[in-house]
């Protein structure tokens, strides 16, 4: 089920579109990149402009405009044409436009060029060659990006939905800080473009509560999102009194959804559950262990659309800005100028393993800046 079977949606309809056209992206049909490794590359381009925006100090807002940006971009665009690395830096140069925290060019380009090589900013000369490059290679595909746009710079957040649930009530705060890192682990999928942010908050939400709650939690996805049982009264109007914030359907009553939408939080819980599978749960992503074990919800069969992310890299091959490969750990092969864009480091916790983004503060507000966690190389 796709977004534009979503009544109410906030976003333009052109980018939200059903699922099954993700199984016809230029990428599948002009250059045959299979799906399952063009959704690959698609985490890696957004963590690289993760990185990207975290270095250059952007607002978490810029970083979430130029990540779904980067989603369609390549829904009109293919892997095979435009570089994930050019096209990421491009998001993030007209993020810093379009959301007023500007930076120069020249420094993104360096920011660029020290990620790819794997060095600091400052190792990284003002006018050096590769600077030169690298700028030519963001303004020339911020042209492409604005012209797949359609000059249509609006982007909603799954986040900004998140804040308003937030705020109607004192909750977890544990809850709160899993469901805010949910929400940034979505934009690594292209979950963007399929369903409009509240889908894909509520999911979110609903996700962070049954982590929250652990193995010992007997109430499933399935549960939490299902419609109530009729009742045998006379109908009464709609109270405006929220559940609490600790009921298992706070979120779905919030949004008030009906059966339609509460489907497509079923269909972004199964993408989020298979995103996470994906990785090397027995190997660096192993703190993804507990999510893994998670029961997706039931929803109408369909193709999956991840594979293992260790089959994908020995089965097409993965390779960097240049000629480099990557290896399951992380390292590079081949060149040792280039490195790989992706070598995250876990933020283990001593509790269920996977650990929500902090900034290691005890503020009531939730971080403005992504922690790498995510084993994508």
């Amino acid at each position: 089920m796709g977004a534009t079977n979503v009544p109410g949606s906030s976003s333009s309809s052109q980018w939200l579109l059903p699922i099954s056209a993700l199984h016809a992206t230029p990428s599948k049909t002009t250059s045959q990149i299979p799906l399952e490794k063009e959704l690959y590359d698609r985490a890696r381009g957004v963590e690289f402009l993760f990185r990207l925006g975290v270095s250059l100090a952007l607002p978490s807002y810029a970083m979430h405009t130029a990540a779904t940006w980067f989603h369609r971009f390549y829904m009109r665009n293919s892997l095979e044409d435009y570089h994930r690395q050019d096209v990421a830096a491009a998001c993030i140069f007209l993020a810093t436009k379009t959301e007023e925290c500007g930076r120069k060019l020249r420094d993104v380009a360096k920011v660029m060029c020290a990620k790819i090589a794997k060095v600091d900013p400052k190792d990284i000369a003002d006018y050096g060659k590769e600077v030169e490059e690298a700028q030519s290679a963001i303004l020339l595909a911020e042209e492409v990006l604005l012209e797949a746009l359609c000059f249509d710079f609006i982007v909603h957040s799954p986040h900004a939905e998140l804040v308003d649930l937030f705020e109607t009530h004192d909750g977890t705060p544990e809850v709160e800080e899993y469901a805010w890192s949910l929400a940034y682990d979505s934009f690594r999928t292209p979950l963007c473009v399929l369903y409009p942010p509240r889908i894909i908050a509520a999911a979110c939400y609903v996700l962070a509560q049954h982590i929250v709650e652990g193995p010992e939690s007997s109430l499933s996805l399935s549960a939490r999102i299902s419609s109530p049982a009729p009742s045998a009264s006379l109908p009464t109007p709609p109270s405006q009194n929220f559940m609490s914030p600790k009921s298992t359907r706070f979120a779905v009553e919030f949004f008030r959804f009906n059966e339609v939408e509460m489907a497509s939080v079923a269909e972004v819980l199964n993408i989020l559950l298979e995103f996470f599978a994906a990785q090397d749960t027995q190997g660096p992503a192993e703190y993804l262990a507990p999510i893994v074990e998670i029961q997706p919800p039931i929803i109408p069969p369909r193709a999956k659309l991840y594979e293992p992310f260790p089959r994908v890299v020995h089965s097409n091959g993965v390779k960097g800005h240049g000629s480099e490969a990557l290896s399951l750990d992380g390292s590079s092969q081949g060149s040792s100028s280039s490195q790989p864009e992706l070598q995250s480091t876990p933020n283990k916790s001593s509790g269920r393993g996977w650990k929500p983004i902090s900034d290691g503060n005890s503020n009531d507000h939730p971080p403005d800046k992504p922690l790498d966690r995510l084993d994508l190389s």
